[in-house]
């Protein structure tokens, strides 16, 4: 956590390391924010991608801000998705580009996962694909702790 920004593990990550990074406001659009949020946003985007590189033995992200919901975002909270890749790591799924069709289709629905997982009445199933499963709270708090502890050891 920053002064204006936190990271988050994502429920439902895309590629192994998937992370989303949020300003503490619950600003709608990234229009929304001030200066100073703005470069806080950034510079913690920037930092957190450094370190999920290094972790995650990356050599290049996609980092997106689906910026409305014209535009596909799911949440009324403006996210920052960083998601490290490597080299022919979706070439089973049509190649590089199809991080896309993923951050805009049910899998990148940060919001539907987000509800599914806190909903208390019993869930209906749903279509998915089977190798994907939401995380469990553990899992992802486990994820979280060893990534704060990476970034206490991240050079800025």
């Amino acid at each position: 956590m920053t002064a204006h920004s936190f990271a988050l593990v994502n429920i439902k990550p895309l590629l192994p390391g998937h992370v989303l990074v949020s300003p503490l406001r619950a600003a709608r659009r990234l229009s929304d924010l001030d200066h100073a949020e703005v470069t806080d946003l950034f510079l913690t985007v920037q930092q957190v991608g450094k370190m999920a590189e290094r972790v995650y033995g990356a050599s290049s992200l996609n980092i997106a801000i689906q910026d409305g919901p014209a535009a596909g975002q799911s949440v009324p909270h403006l996210h920052t998705h960083i998601i490290p890749r490597q080299s022919a790591d979706l070439n089973e799924q049509g190649g590089s580009d199809a991080i896309y069709g993923m951050l805009e289709g049910e899998d990148g629905d940060v919001g539907r996962h987000l509800w599914e997982s806190s909903r208390k009445r019993p869930k209906f199933p749903a279509v998915d694909d089977s190798t994907r499963k939401p995380r469990t709270e553990p899992e992802m708090a486990e994820e979280a702790q060893k990534l704060a502890l990476e970034m206490t050891r991240q050079h800025l």
